[in-house]
């Protein structure tokens, strides 16, 4: 799939302010307040620190900006009160999804870089979640680098630094010695963990990812308590809760006793939604000033909404190009080659449907996107019986034909209709040769359409991928991260022939058709795929894609 263009921005980034800057940084170092860039999207990219070579992928919505010290940090402290975006840190043991939970909640796959391995995550990356409507910047991002060795800095902050001394004082203490630069001729080198605690000085607030899969081992206590040392709030966030694995009681119980008592469930994979705004309103709890927050809240909710209406178009808009398609041929020509030619643009109309789904859902890369949707299921052909037999839908001759023959007039303005497989395969005995003989008579022609049960499991499967793709998040798809797809399946019979019968509800009975659809009959100017005028078309059934649209919520 292309790739979207990238708005690459070399404008200088908005400064870190956060509750403790002046504790974490230099009074002294020099800072830029000139920044008027304006916010484009609902995320915005900024590197602030940069060790590695950065893909030249990027998401339409996102600018980046590379920083060579992160360490060039404000010394004035501010709060969420003084208009200032929410400075939320996302960190945690290697490993467990913070990136990949970020690339959720952005909805975008091309933020950070995740690997199946230990410390991919070498720097500090920065990214706005912005009022869509507004472009006021609500929320800004901050993915850290791995905790590695938690546990060897507790000692280290044990053994170097005085008991009596407050907890930020301690971590200034160690920010302030070699093992946080990784330099000099100390054998330990902690500087992952001080790139961290720094983020977690400027930050309001932290999330705390962890792997669900995980049992509770004494590191993580250790990160915990290093994590509380900074004096801001942090929630634990349970990543992969949809694995059989998950421990979540486990964690719970170690975390209350460390009065951690707001937690929350976000599966970067398994993605629910209803999870995110969750995450969200449970953050607000742990504020003095949860106005931004409740305003996020309130436009997330309203743009998931809107990118449900406009998949729900575009889904209802196929229908009615492939229900208006119809070919004309003469009454004693053989209908086989015109049908083959007809089912071939639909399977080419029924992918470019299928791209505009993933393109609205920000799932631009094919590759990230084909294994955990499963989409080799909606890429089955839709003109094959067997399909139509699993997903429980039956023609009224009995027949799984993929196309019918219109009966001239008769045919667009009754909906007179039978399955053209049966009828060129003699099921329907002479009734062939009688309505032929009709159709002569009338207007000397036949026309093909493609039949109702067809454009029931195109509807029905369309869809099936609509649903799979909002609850899909835009994580790795590395095979130890993939949950089941939301596309179900339940197995029939014992030998290779075994049929999957989807749980899909159908959006209607195959037989009985929405009137829009039923309309498009006798509209075949209204579709596109058989002619190149495709605006004019579609303007023509835009409304009907509108009324039609309402029939396909579930």
């Amino acid at each position: 799939m292309t790739q979207p263009p990238s708005n690459h921005s070399s404008d200088n980034q908005t400064a870190q302010q956060g509750l403790f800057a002046d504790k974490a940084f230099d009074k002294n170092t020099p800072t830029n307040t000139n920044d008027t860039r304006p916010a484009q999207s609902l995320a915005n990219l900024e590197k602030l620190e940069k060790t590695d070579t950065v893909k030249n992928k990027q998401s339409p919505t996102l600018e980046s900006q590379s920083h060579s010290q992160q360490a060039q940090q404000p010394p004035n402290k501010t709060t969420v009160a003084q208009a200032e975006p929410l400075k939320l840190a996302v960190v945690g043991h290697t490993n467990t999804g913070k990136t990949s939970l970020l690339r959720t909640l952005l909805r975008d796959v091309y933020f950070g870089e995740v690997k199946n391995e230990a410390a991919t995550t070498r720097h500090v990356e920065r990214a706005v979640i912005s009022d869509s409507q507004t472009g006021e910047p609500l929320v800004a991002l901050y993915d850290t680098p791995g905790l590695e060795d938690a546990s060897g800095l507790m000692d280290w902050l044990e053994d170097n630094t005085a008991s009596r001394r407050d907890g930020i004082e301690r971590l200034q203490q160690f920010l302030a010695s070699e093992l946080a630069d990784g330099e000099g001729l100390a054998e330990e080198d902690y500087s992952q963990e001080a790139k961290v605690i720094r983020q977690l000085l400027a930050s309001d607030m932290a999330l705390y990812v962890v792997d669900a899969r995980e049992p509770v081992l004494g590191k993580y206590k250790d990160e915990l308590a290093v994590l509380s040392w900074a004096a801001i709030p942090v929630m634990p966030v349970f990543n992969f809760t949809d694995s059989q694995d998950a421990n979540i009681s486990d964690w719970q119980t170690m975390l209350a006793r460390r009065n951690l008592h707001i937690s929350t469930r976000f599966d970067s994979v398994a993605f629910e939604f209803d999870d995110e705004i969750k995450l969200w309103q449970n953050l607000a709890t742990m504020l003095t000033h949860s106005e931004v927050l409740n305003q996020l809240i309130e436009r997330r909710q309203a743009d998931w909404q809107q990118l449900y209406d406009e998949a729900t178009i575009i889904i209802a808009d196929f229908l009615l190009n492939v229900a208006a398609f119809m070919r004309e041929i003469d009454d004693d020509a053989d209908p086989m080659p015109v049908l083959a030619q007809m089912q071939e643009v639909v399977r080419q109309s029924e992918r470019g449907m299928q791209h505009e789904l993933l393109n609205l859902y920000k799932f631009y890369d094919s590759h990230v996107a084909t294994t955990p949707l499963q989409l080799n299921e909606y890429q089955q052909d839709p003109f094959d019986p067997e399909l139509l037999k699993s997903y429980g839908i039956r023609t009224t001759s009995g027949a799984a034909a993929g196309a019918l023959l219109g009966l001239g007039i008769d045919a667009a303005a009754l909906g007179t209709t039978m399955g053209l497989g049966a009828a060129l395969g003699g099921l329907a005995g002479g009734l062939l040769s009688n309505t032929s003989s009709i159709a002569d008579k009338i207007s000397g022609v036949k026309r093909l359409y493609i039949d109702p049960a067809t454009l029931t499991l195109l509807a029905t499967r369309s869809m099936d991928l609509l649903q799979a793709l909002r609850h899909r998040g835009h994580a790795t798809c590395n095979d130890n991260l993939i949950s089941q797809s939301s596309y179900q399946t339940v197995q029939q019979g014992e030998d290779n022939s075994q049929q999957a019968i989807t749980t899909a509800t159908l959006p209607w009975d195959a037989n009985k058709l929405p009137s829009e659809l039923k309309k498009a009959r006798s509209k075949p100017h209204w579709s596109s795929l058989d002619k190149g005028n495709s605006e004019q078309a579609k303007n023509l059934r835009l409304d009907a894609a509108w009324s039609l649209s309402r029939k396909l919520t579930r």
